[in-house]
């Protein structure tokens, strides 16, 4: 059998075994099946030397002969793109680092034909973006680039009139790793006519919260994505059909901007996750989707998930901590553990946010969680203040974040994960005091802020830390549960594996005192978390 064809039978398995949960135990966690496609470089190199040959001005300061004398995969090999990257590496920082050819709204081929006839460097950069501003993020690395951009009201010629007080966020994202999830409504959109000869695959479609292009190139997969509403527009909030044109103009002006050939990724496969050994005698879990009864949409139920997306650092700084409602809690009846503390999955309670993994597409997109009381002994120390609850990274990653948001996001981007974190209710002023904005690089154990009660303004909800996850995939950035993933991170936290209680268990549990509870300032039981942003 040809490696071709091996590819295309383990990436069909690999689709299908989330769909079969997987043939283990119940309490057993699985690591995530991730595929590699074939990179084109060659078709990147062809269309490059079509942008920068229709400037004759220029045409002949780029060498597009490959280096036969080094490693197809020194960037020397490619002498016309290690050109191309030093150019455009002053504007998007490491763009040598993607492992994909990085398509952005630059015009080098513009930018540079006016460098060669004397411009005034004073000119905006976003003559050459068509009027798109500076990037605002942009992070590239062994799995591929994303970047952000913003498009002023009114900006742009030829642009409708809008309502929208705030300039419109246009993110992309190329990526060598997709993660093979068992997504029924992944792959589904309409084309745009328009757009037939430029990307003949491109998808339109909205999704969880965005309008999304997809498209594939050179063996790629990008998506370029705005947030809107799929309704009429508000003061504060994009409708979808007014994003439409934004991100049209942002695929129109798409060129090659850099990467560099790399030696190829690899699939990865899922396996069985390794855990502690020593089992705890305070931690125990409910099973992933087990929610609070009637929490769901419409009193669906959750969605089952043993997948554990990373293996990271749990994102409290000290233990104990709880993964537990913030605004059911006291519908649960069901916590009665003879001893210890038990968690919760409440990824699938109710909520107006989109999410392709719970009953009728809406959930909660993450977990809350919350820290627990100290051990006896210790009332007094940094510990037990419920104000001093550090807050760390989960994995070495960079973080994406403009200094008016609410949540904080981490992205890893290796040669095995393509993968985002995000962290809410932290205090905006506190995260921009401690610099924690686009670009900045965090160390995985590192504090990044304590667990608030921040929700568009103090005091906005309890004091607890929403929790979620997004991987990549051909329809862009998808949210899925967490749960598992948590319980793992946890596990290596306390160096013991927790113990799964179902229904009957905790059903015929007598009440007894709990070693660890949860403050009673924690829970705020019917408050409920406020817009797409926050929650």
């Amino acid at each position: 059998m040809s490696r071709k064809a091996k590819r295309f039978v383990w990436r069909t398995l690999a689709s299908l075994l989330p769909l079969a949960v997987y043939p283990v135990a119940a309490d057993e966690f699985r690591s995530p099946s991730l595929s590699a496609p074939r990179i084109e470089w060659r078709a990147a190199i062809d269309q490059l030397r079509t942008e920068i040959t229709a400037r004759p001005s220029i045409a002949g300061d780029f060498v597009f002969v490959p280096r036969r004398t080094v490693s197809r995969f020194d960037s020397r090999a490619m002498p016309a793109l290690l050109q191309l990257n030093g150019v455009t590496s002053q504007f998007f920082r490491g763009i040598s680092r993607s492992s994909v050819p990085v398509l952005l709204p630059f015009d080098a081929g513009a930018y540079l034909d006016a460098q060669h006839i004397g411009a005034p460097s004073s000119l905006s950069i976003a003559r050459y973006q068509a009027d798109f501003n500076p990037v605002d993020m942009f992070d590239a690395g062994p799995a591929g680039y994303s970047a952000t951009f913003s498009l002023e009201p009114g900006a742009g010629d030829g642009m409708p009139t809008r309502v929208f007080a705030r300039p419109v966020e246009v993110q992309i994202t190329g990526s060598a790793l997709l993660y093979d999830i068992a997504d029924p409504t992944g792959g589904k959109g309409e084309p745009v006519k328009a757009f037939s000869a430029q990307y003949p695959d491109l998808r339109k479609f909205i999704r969880e919260g965005y309008v999304r292009y997809a498209f594939t190139r050179f063996g790629v997969a990008y998506v370029v994505s705005i947030q809107c509403l799929d309704s009429v527009a508000k003061p504060r909030r994009l409708a979808c059909k007014e994003a439409y044109p934004v991100a049209e103009r942002f695929l129109k002006a798409l060129r090659v901007a850099g990467g560099s050939r790399t030696r190829p990724l690899m699939d990865v496969a899922s396996d069985a996750l390794e855990r502690p050994a020593e089992r705890s005698a305070e931690f125990t879990y409910r099973p992933s989707g087990d929610i609070i009864p009637n929490s769901g949409y419409r009193k669906q139920t959750g969605h089952a998930d043993g997948i554990a997306y990373s293996q990271m650092r749990f994102p409290l700084e000290k233990f104990p901590a709880i993964v537990r409602s913030q605004s059911y809690a006291k519908r649960d009846k069901s916590e009665a553990p003879t001893r210890g503390y038990v968690w919760r999955d409440n990824f699938c309670e109710s909520r107006s946010f989109e999410v392709w993994q719970c009953g009728g597409g809406y959930g909660h997109q993450g977990e809350d969680i919350v820290a627990g009381d100290c051990p006896p002994g210790s009332e007094g120390s940094e510990r037990c203040d419920p104000k001093q609850q550090g807050v760390v990274a989960v994995r070495d990653a960079t973080v994406i974040r403009g200094v008016k948001d609410q949540a904080a996001t981490l992205q890893i981007n290796s040669r095995t994960e393509h993968i985002r974190f995000r962290y809410m209710h932290m205090n905006p002023s506190a995260m921009n005091a401690d610099g924690l904005v686009n670009g900045r690089l965090v160390t995985e154990g590192e504090r990044i802020g304590l667990v608030s009660n921040y929700l568009d303004h103090p005091a906005g909800t309890s004091r607890h830390l929403h929790f979620d996850v997004q991987v990549f995939t051909r329809d862009g950035w998808i949210w899925v549960s967490p749960y598992a993933t948590l319980i793992s991170a946890y596990e290596r936290l306390i160096r013991a594996r927790g113990r799964e209680i179902g229904p009957e268990i905790a059903g015929t549990t007598t009440h007894q005192p709990v070693a660890h509870a949860l403050p009673e300032d924690v829970v705020k039981p019917d408050q409920r978390e406020g817009s797409s942003e926050d929650n």
